[in-house]
């Protein structure tokens, strides 16, 4: 298949492919004419490609499982190159994780420390400086 056909049938752009090819992680092979044109396995590293950065992989992260596929293996995941990219990954989100758990926590209090100052207001005092009152503006 041509580069637009398999750019089509990969849910990107030929401009991607073509960046994949500088890359290397996609090789085109070259017709009597000089169109690009690719087959099935070529279509199984894109998806393959596109996957792992849905998943948060940057380019670079991915070249281990192009490779592994290329070596004939049936799932890109399947050598140990790949698993250590799997590996590092999850540390990574474990970290991520935790550190987003400690910003909820933070703004967990934060909430309930304005709901207690809020409800601790005199009824019939002064308005509340933080709302803007669209009446006086105008």
């Amino acid at each position: 298949m041509r580069i637009g056909e398999l750019a089509e049938r990969a849910g990107t752009t030929t401009r991607t492919l073509r960046y994949y090819e500088s890359r290397g992680l996609l090789h085109a092979r070259r017709a009597e004419n000089g169109y690009r044109t690719y087959d099935e396995s070529d279509l199984r590293l894109i998806r393959q490609i596109r996957t792992l950065q849905d998943f948060g992989f940057d380019l670079e992260e991915t070249r281990p499982f192009v490779d592994c596929l290329r070596a004939g293996h049936p799932a890109g995941d399947a050598c140990p190159a790949s698993m250590a990219v799997y590996r590092r990954k999850l540390g990574e989100l474990d970290a991520l994780i935790s550190q987003l758990q400690g910003v909820r926590a933070e703004v967990g209090a934060q909430l309930a420390r304005a709901e207690l100052e809020a409800s601790a207001e005199v009824p019939g005092g002064p308005e509340p400086r933080c709302e803007l009152n669209w009446e006086d503006e105008r």
